[in-house]
């Protein structure tokens, strides 16, 4: 039956080719051949009828897999609390900061820790918009129709991001706790605060070009940053310099009660850590070539810090490092393309979520290099993965994320996924250099392949 079917489908097909109009639009044949494809079997029919009433993911849903996954795990690093970044794009910033509490918690036994993401959001706003300004100065010998200019002037600011922002403006500005410096309405929703920052920096940048002088271009640049400044400060608060903090233990205890600067508390706290030296972004990217290091123009929070770069592996050895890290209990920073086959009532990230094929009465057969190719799948959420479930052999089932989408989101407030779901889906995890085999630390030493800034592979997670 699927035999004729096919043919039938391929005479259509003929047909419609031989009644294509010159121009290539749709002639009056080929929409009659293409009329003639369909079928108005009584499952169609209820098909059509289901959909034209429903969601297609609640009618898609895979009644066969409605059953909770199994939530245990052979392994999981010691986490405490779950973050909500509300209606923002600071995932990047609430993930890396997670990986940072968790050790915190672990190593001085507290009852719980949140660090203030409002504090390095405002300066991340800020590096930002030096970003895009120095940038600016830097390409104004350039056409405004040039590519990287016409790049930057569509994109001269964002509240989302990935590591490299979190270890440069951690290692530049410290951290403090979330009571420091709390979060309010606009660093919840920080939309309407971003579009007028764009608005102005749109402004600035022309502003810019237009000044030929170096010293006048650089004394310009900084009343520009002021008045920016002067923004943020209204939207978020005003950062602390020094704050007094007392640390307490699991039974409420006074441990101690000291006066930090940002810089001092990350120093006393995470002294032997350097985000910026200790780690590397893998990537696990099919569609181009594994163990080779990558960069992206322009990818980066701050103008005098780094730009993204990343180790592109297989996705066995992206998992053997992943494992090694949480059998150290140190969770990761960790991106996928995280709206693909989520079912959030679950919370469980699982390609048996959906039957889309059944529904819909055609196939999706793209493996993930075509996706990434073809610009249907992307890195797009960033998490912190803190657990791994292990069979006898040392393979992974499942594994699982500590999102910041609030506690009541997903199961307890985590993501779960299966091993395949990681595979077809799972794109960056940083991973400390120790749980690294030397052999492929060693691929760090070539020279990085330069990739453009509007590689759409390399949008900011939100």
């Amino acid at each position: 039956m699927k035999r004729l079917l096919l043919l039938a489908i391929a005479f259509v097909a003929v047909g419609a080719l031989q009644a294509q109009q010159d121009n290539g639009g749709i002639s009056a044949e080929m929409l009659n051949a293409i009329r003639q494809g369909q079928s108005n079997t009584l499952s169609e029919k209820a098909a059509r009828n289901a959909l034209a009433l429903n969601p297609i993911a609640e009618l898609a849903t895979n009644a066969d897999n409605l059953a909770m996954i199994d939530t245990n795990f052979s392994h999981r690093v010691k986490t405490k609390g779950i973050t909500d970044q509300h209606q923002s794009g600071r995932c990047w910033l609430f993930t890396g900061l997670n990986v940072l509490r968790a050790k915190m918690i672990d190593q001085y036994n507290l009852p719980s820790l949140e660090f203030s993401q409002n504090y390095l959001f405002f300066y991340d706003q800020l590096e930002k918009c030096n970003l895009f300004l120095q940038a600016v100065i830097d390409t104004k010998h350039l056409d405004m129709e040039d590519r990287q200019v016409e790049w930057l002037f569509k994109n001269p600011l964002s509240d989302g991001g990935q590591f490299t922002g979190v270890s440069n403006l951690v290692m530049k500005y410290g951290v403090v706790p979330a009571e420091v410096m709390p979060e309010n309405y606009q660093s919840n929703n920080t939309a309407q605060v971003s579009n007028l920052l764009k608005l102005k920096l749109r402004e600035y940048g022309l502003k810019l070009r237009d000044q030929r002088n170096r010293r006048a271009t650089i004394d310009l640049k900084t009343e520009m940053l002021t008045e920016i400044y002067s923004m943020l400060v209204r939207a978020y608060g005003v950062p602390p310099t020094e704050f007094e903090w007392t640390m307490r233990n699991k039974d409420g205890e006074v441990v101690s009660t000291k006066l930090y600067t940002p810089q001092s508390f990350y120093k006393e706290y995470f002294g032997d850590i350097d985000l910026e030296n200790d780690f590397v972004m893998v990537m696990n990217d099919p569609s181009r070539e594994y163990h080779k290091v990558y960069e992206i123009e322009y990818d980066r929070h701050v103008y005098d810090g780094d730009n993204w770069v990343y180790l592109n592996l297989p996705i066995e050895e992206v998992k053997a490092l992943a494992i090694a890290s949480i059998k150290d209990n140190t969770a990761m920073y960790f991106s996928c393309d995280v709206g693909k086959y989520l079912l959030s009532k679950k919370g469980t990230l699982d390609i048996r979520n959906f039957d889309y094929e059944a529904l819909m009465g055609v196939e999706f057969p793209m493996n993930k290099e075509e996706r990434v190719r073809t610009f249907a799948s992307g890195s797009s959420h960033a998490m912190t993965l803190i657990a791994v479930d292990l069979d006898e052999e040392g393979n992974p089932k499942k594994w699982m994320v500590e999102n910041s989408w609030g506690p009541t989101s997903g199961w307890q407030g985590n993501l779960i996924m299966t091993d395949e779901w990681f595979e077809e889906y799972m794109f960056r995890v940083v991973v400390d250099k120790k749980y690294i085999p030397e052999e492929t630390l060693k691929l760090l030493d070539q020279k990085p392949t330069m990739l453009p800034s509007w590689d759409p592979m390399f949008a900011y997670e939100e």
